[in-house]
């Protein structure tokens, strides 16, 4: 009867997870029997959609950490809006046994906007595998991510995917690989993640022979570095760490060698793909420490940890540093009186996303709410979905600006996330300014050669500074780099650059540096009441253009009032254009006689003059229907 039940919880557990169940005990039994010298932390990188989240699925399933018959595919993409999209935009980590060696997986995002999670995960690795699309062959993000690893010192095993398509030129992306990238024809793996090709057979004895094991000690004191973490509400903050040395268990005191503050070990385990108590984590191993930490603030990426009686003897590891919010939205409620509950719902999801900054803000035409930074355009968009389907709010997001700075002449810099705080010639402080500076990117581009031209005017279009343009002795790829204003870059410049290549180019950039720029606020009034919300800095050559596409727009989505309505863009006190609305007129006429003309008269005069009274007065009421309109333009 027991043994029954026993089969039945466990094919239960099948059902549910997709999860073939091992049991705890026989998964602590199989790491203690596997030296560290046979273990293997490893990551895979690729461009976006090059088939990173299959290849995972197919190596969990290869080393029987989830069935055959797995219906929820995308195992390590656990949100939603990742599935659905089908992106991963959250690294995971997940165990795998394969003979007897231990892999150690720590996935990883594609999209340029999540490059932070990248950087994290190269930085606790061992080894990468640089997937390459066989039929897209090197873009953009995988020139980057060959980049990245090489100047952090991370070995790559080059691997082209998607062999068994119908369009894959596996010839011409091994030349290009060989070419562009410097890796010898012999070092490369083909496979196709989606039918395991090659996989079993060549892929995974790649791994075995080619990713160095952890250079740690057990002997040593313990150190860990913390890669990530994420908070349960039960739990509280869950730590993601690599040891690197020594043995940590449950009930060690631990100690953050930044904050200085003190834990006790409480839960530890594995990613097994989902959490798989084990009571302890030794060197080279990747798993999760509950340490009993109640503000995720406290969990600072890139800290490490070490026992707190050898905390003076312990040498601090390099670390990295934590990605900074480059793109800035106001956030408000599209109904005022949902405030409190949707600050309670942007908080919990801000404990799960540690790149977003939050502050309060308060505006003139939306009342309360929040200023939100994020990694990037979609990063933002990928939180307002998730803020939308996981607790069912609407948001109301501002068009997107980027970081600014002010550099006085004292030497003081002050940077500037809020358009409406910008300066313009009328500030107080101004001729204590000594310049302004905006942030640039270094982008690069790779495309067909037959689209060069086009994108090189959209980039001098957008202000860009073409620092490289590299041809391809393979094929006809072009590799162009640009030096460009991130501002234009959150101005749909991606949405740009595919529709003038035909949705040939791809993109990938990094922060560059901050650059004096002629940048100057500009304001969006209403009846000469300024419209805080939709304040935006904008570069003078720019100017012009946008303030009349601005003014023209609005006028769109304001009704007409009993008074006249002026709609106007400033820059610095002066008016660049204008629209007006004019007023609705009653007919004060209809009931009179034709012959009535003192009468007439009168009720003439007296309509003038009430107008003029209600435009003093008058408070021009917009609905929130209309800001969402003209934002979303």
């Amino acid at each position: 009867m027991l043994l029954r039940c026993f089969k039945t919880n466990r094919n239960a557990l099948r059902r549910i997870y997709g999860v073939r169940y091992n049991g705890t005990k026989s998964v602590l039994e199989r790491i203690s029997q596997i030296p560290m010298e046979k273990y293997k932390v490893f990551s895979i990188v690729a461009h976006i959609d090059h088939g990173k989240s299959t290849l995972s699925d197919r190596l969990l399933e290869l080393t029987n950490v989830i069935t055959t018959d797995t219906k929820n595919r995308q195992v390590l993409d656990k949100l939603e809006v990742e599935r659905e999209r089908g992106i991963t935009i959250k690294a995971q980590t997940c165990a795998m046994f394969y003979k007897d060696y231990l892999l150690q997986l720590i996935d990883t995002p594609g999209h340029v906007d999540f490059r932070g999670e990248v950087a994290r995960a190269m930085a606790a690795v061992d080894g990468a595998i640089l997937l390459v699309d066989a039929v897209k062959g090197v873009q953009a993000q995988t020139v980057a991510n060959f980049q990245m690893a090489k100047e952090m010192g991370v070995p790559l095993i080059p691997v082209i995917n998607k062999i068994d398509l119908r369009d894959a030129e596996t010839e011409k992306v091994r030349s290009q690989i060989v070419d562009s990238l410097g890796f010898k024809e012999d070092e490369i793996v083909m496979i196709s993640a989606k039918s395991g090709i090659n996989i079993p057979e060549k892929l995974l004895p790649a791994i075995i022979e080619r990713i160095p094991p952890p250079h740690g000690s057990y002997a040593k004191h313990f150190r860990a570095l913390l890669i990530d973490s994420w908070y349960d509400s039960y739990l509280g903050v869950i730590l993601l760490v690599k040891v690197v040395d020594g043995t940590i268990a449950v009930g060690d005191k631990i100690v953050s060698a930044h904050t200085k503050k003190k834990y006790d070990a409480k839960k530890i385990g594995i990613m097994y793909p989902n959490q798989t108590p084990t009571g302890q984590l030794k060197s080279g191993q990747v798993g999760y420490i509950v340490p009993g930490m109640k503000n995720i603030k406290d969990a600072l990426l890139g800290d490490t940890l070490v026992h707190e009686k050898f905390e003076n003897d312990t040498e601090v590891l390099p670390g990295f540093e934590e990605s900074k919010p480059m793109v800035f939205v106001g956030a408000f409620p599209a109904d005022g009186s949902n405030f409190k509950d949707m600050d309670d719902d942007i908080g919990r999801l801000v404990l799960n996303d540690r790149s977003v900054s939050l502050s309060r803000e308060t505006s003139n035409a939306f009342g309360q709410g929040w200023r939100l930074g994020f990694l990037g355009s979609l990063h933002a968009s990928v939180f307002k979905e998730r803020l939308e389907k996981e607790y069912g709010s609407n948001l109301i997001i501002t068009q997107p600006t980027v970081p600014y700075m002010i550099r006085y002449t004292n030497g003081e810099e002050k940077v500037i996330t809020n358009p409406y705080y910008f300066p313009d010639s009328t500030s107080k402080h101004r001729t204590k300014i000594k310049a302004l500076l905006e942030p640039y990117v270094k982008a690069i581009i790779t495309l067909p050669n037959d689209y060069v031209g086009s994108v090189i005017q959209l980039c001098d279009n957008n202000r860009g500074q073409q620092l490289d343009l590299t041809y391809s002795s393979v094929d006809d790829q072009v590799v162009l780099t640009y030096d460009l204003p991130l501002s234009q870059l959150v101005d749909d410049f991606f949405g740009k650059l595919k529709s003038v290549s035909r949705g040939y180019a791809a993109l990938d950039y990094e922060d560059s540096a901050y650059k004096e720029s002629d940048i100057v606020k500009l304001e969006l009034l209403v009846n000469g009441k300024s419209l805080d919300a939709l304040s935006q800095v904008v570069h003078k050559s720019q100017m012009q253009r946008i303030a009349r596409e601005w003014v023209k727009k609005f006028k769109e989505y304001v009704k007409s009032q009993l008074y006249e309505v002026v709609i106007q863009a400033k820059v610095n006190g002066k008016v660049l254009a204008r629209e007006t609305i004019k007023a609705r007129r009653k007919d004060v006429l209809a009931k009179l006689h034709a012959s009535d003309v003192s009468r007439r008269k009168k009720l003439l005069a007296k309509q003038k003059e009430g107008k003029k009274s209600l435009k003093s007065v008058g408070n021009v009421q917009i609905s929130q229907d209309a800001y969402q309109a003209f934002l979303r333009r």
